[in-house]
């Protein structure tokens, strides 16, 4: 049974061949390796930050060495002033202009021209004005007549006023012809008296004309320079209302500076302390004169209050001109040859009692403090009256030791760039 039971396995497996599958074995699973510490790594970076860190920080809070600033005290000139802002103007000018109606007929003049006094500039046409006094002439010529006419007839009154007396007195004429005489003869009086007046009155007006055919002319009321021309020849003139101006005469021989002061600095001027003012184009020159002037009225611009002060220049040359700006001094205190330091090396005492002191730099390189007497100051230098000689060195301010091109450039206020 066992060896039948063999034979039918051999011959089951003889008829069903075995497949041809290559079997690949699985890839062996590496063992779990314990992570590394990373911190040794990143220990040279954190040591790295916090150096940089700790260097700005130190850089950031310490200040600077301080450096000294130093002059030299020395000998010049030095003034103390209000300044302010003028014009230049003509010290005396004038509009001559016309004073009856026409057609300009002749300009004798033009800008720039001088002139002289009572010169002849202008000429208006005169044909209307000869007119009216060709009719003031004749209407005079008949009122005379008028005159004389009515000087006769009182003269006949007259007569019949003596007449009528004596016929009454006689009783050969009642008493109303010689009232009647009387009043004729008052009337005659009138009408003498009447003309009399209308011939004074014609007169006048004879006169009137006359002057204005006088105006017909215009002549320099003064001598000077021609700095303006708004009529031209052939324009017609209405002088009924106001007086049309023919030129603009200036006298540019002296000139006038107006300039505008400040309300708080004008309490500082007096009447008659040196002005000197230079030009735009001529900053180095000095044109100088006194004070003669301070108007009461001022001008407010921007709620500013500003007083006018004038002085007087002469201008020989001509050089000066109308309307040139100018930055006027008024000179308050002046000194020449006198020992000068700049005003930032003085410090002040607020209390009137304790002195003015300065830092002087000795020969070794050491500083000391020292008091020192000032006379005039502004806003540049001062004068030193007493405790300081010529060619010491004193300290006008101190800057930072890395500063570099006068900026003093420091870790102070950067930013630092970030690490990562």
């Amino acid at each position: 049974m066992s060896e039948m039971a063999k034979t039918v396995r051999q011959d089951e497996t003889a008829r069903d061949p075995a497949p041809n599958i290559t079997v690949i074995p699985a890839a062996p699973v590496p063992p779990r390796r314990k992570p590394r510490s990373r911190f040794w790594i990143a220990a040279p970076v954190l040591v790295a930050t916090l150096g940089a860190g700790y260097y700005a920080w130190s850089r950031y809070t310490s200040e600077p060495a301080a450096t000294m600033i130093t002059e030299t005290v020395t000998r010049g000139n030095i003034e103390s002033a209000v300044t302010a802002v003028g014009t230049l103007d003509a010290v005396k000018s004038v509009d001559a202009g016309a004073q009856v109606s026409g057609q300009l007929k002749s300009l004798h003049v033009g800008i720039g021209d001088r002139v002289g006094e009572n010169q002849l500039i202008a000429e208006i046409d005169p044909a209307s004005i000869e007119n009216r006094i060709e009719i003031d002439q004749a209407e005079l010529a008949f009122l005379e007549a008028q005159l004389v006419s009515k000087k006769a007839q009182l003269v006949l009154k007259q007569a019949n006023v003596e007449r009528q007396r004596s016929l009454v007195a006689a009783k050969s004429a009642p008493q109303a012809m010689l009232d009647q005489a009387i009043a004729d003869y008052t009337a005659a009086q009138a009408d003498v008296q009447a003309i009399e007046a209308q011939i004074r009155k014609q007169k006048a007006t004879l006169a009137g004309d006359q002057v204005a055919l006088g105006y017909t002319k215009i002549y320099a009321p003064m001598a000077g320079t021609i700095v303006d021309n708004p009529a031209k020849e052939g324009q017609t003139l209405n002088a009924n209302q106001t007086a049309p101006t023919i030129v603009t005469i200036a006298d540019l021989s002296t000139m006038t500076v107006k300039a505008q002061v400040s309300e708080a600095d004008v309490g500082k001027l007096k009447i008659g302390i040196d002005a000197y003012f230079t030009l735009l184009g001529q900053p180095d020159k000095r044109f100088t004169g006194k004070l003669r002037q301070i108007q009461p009225k001022p001008d407010t611009e921007n709620n500013v209050v500003l007083y006018y002060a004038l002085f007087d220049v002469p201008n020989p040359t001509g050089e000066l001109m109308m309307s040139m700006s100018a930055q006027v001094f008024f000179v308050e205190a002046a000194a020449k040859d006198v020992l000068v330091v700049p005003s930032g090396a003085l410090h002040m005492s607020r209390g009137a009692e304790k002195p003015t002191q300065v830092t002087v730099v000795t020969p070794s390189g050491t500083t000391e403090t020292r008091e020192v007497k000032v006379g005039i100051r502004n806003r540049v230098s001062a004068e030193v009256l007493s405790g300081l000689e010529e060619g010491e060195k004193v300290v006008v301010d101190t800057a930072p030791a890395g500063t570099r091109n006068g900026e003093g450039r420091t870790l102070r206020g950067l930013r630092l760039p970030s690490m990562f």
